[in-house]
């Protein structure tokens, strides 16, 4: 099947693209390139050869829409996206252009070229809000509560794809995302914690932990997310879907966690605690098994475990 994949070359997007290139599909990836690599895409281009192709684009320019246009893809996964919710709030304009601007460029090309599927990456973190805990793990229909530009953006982007759907008669699925860990995380910039501690943890420097500690979050696995998109391929036509695991681990936990992986058994800095953080979230993921039949495969300490591994490979070739 031709599909296309934008923000392929980052960290979901890339093992996302793996998954595509083991069951032989013809990929295009879309990528500016600001926080992905082509490096990411190493192993896909060993297994696809000229079944995998390559274009550097932002998704904001018009030349976005012609290229997804002149390749018509059967099923378009939409990844690129400005995912900093700190940078979102001090800069909603460019937060908007590229999510709600570059979304609806590319929700053109599949107009255009007739696309069949349309998978959103959304954030389960964001669009939720900050709901009674009581309502954990949270269930698609918990009323939406975005409390920054980001989480307006990516629920608008969800809102866009219905209203294509309604018009041109595109199938589409979003995917709520919990807090997605695994190799190829940049443990830089606005990273996940899990990267932030591997690398730290690896080099032998302190982990800081913001707050109490207490603070959770639902840890899903990159591999099994990468899954997830897979299985929305042919199901889970005009759905909204969490993507996690449902379980709360908290910050102070994940360290233990990975310090004893690690073999480290000094205790981690504390600093003061982050204005606007979410005190707990979990999604719950029961209705993407009946929709689509996803559940995550991976547990906790399997996944720091192989997230660590490949951090350990990556220090050893110098890649």
């Amino acid at each position: 099947m031709r599909v296309l994949v934008t923000g392929g070359a980052g960290f979901i997007g890339s093992a996302l693209v793996d998954k595509l290139a083991k069951n032989d599909h013809q990929v295009l990836v879309i990528d500016n390139f600001s926080t992905g690599s082509e490096k990411n895409l190493k192993e896909a281009q060993e297994i696809s050869g000229v079944n995998l192709i390559i274009e550097e684009c932002d998704i904001r320019e018009t030349e976005a829409t012609k290229l997804i246009a002149d390749y018509e893809p059967s099923v378009i996964f939409h990844l690129a996206a400005q995912v900093d919710v700190r940078a979102s709030v001090t800069d909603p304009l460019t937060d908007a252009e590229t999510n709600l601007l570059g979304m609806i460029r590319v929700l053109e090309g599949a107009r255009t070229s007739k696309t069949e599927k349309f998978i959103l990456a959304a954030s389960g973190g964001t669009i939720y809000g900050e709901p009674d805990s009581k309502l954990l793990p949270l269930k698609e229909d918990t009323p939406w509560n975005p409390l920054s530009p980001y989480g307006v953006s990516k629920l608008a982007g969800g809102l866009y794809l219905e209203t294509y759907s309604h018009l041109y008669g595109i199938k589409g699925t979003t995917l709520a995302l919990a807090n997605v860990y695994g190799p190829r995380q940049d443990p830089h910039g606005e990273a996940g914690v899990v990267a932030i501690f591997a690398g730290k943890l690896l080099d032998g420097d302190p982990c800081t932990i913001y707050g109490t500690g207490n603070q959770t979050r639902d840890f899903v696995y990159v591999d099994d997310v990468a899954s997830a998109f897979v299985a929305s391929m042919e199901r889970g036509d005009g759905h909204l879907l969490n993507v996690g695991t449902g379980v709360e681990t908290s910050i102070q936990d994940l360290y233990k966690e990975m310090a004893l992986a690690v073999g480290v058994d000094s205790e981690p800095e504390k600093g003061k605690e982050r204005p606007g953080e979410l005190e707990r979230s979990s999604l719950d993921p029961s209705l993407a098994k009946s929709v689509i039949g996803w559940e995550p495969q991976t547990n906790l300490r399997e996944g720091v475990e192989n997230t660590l591994e490949w951090f350990r490979s990556k220090r050893e070739t110098g890649s």
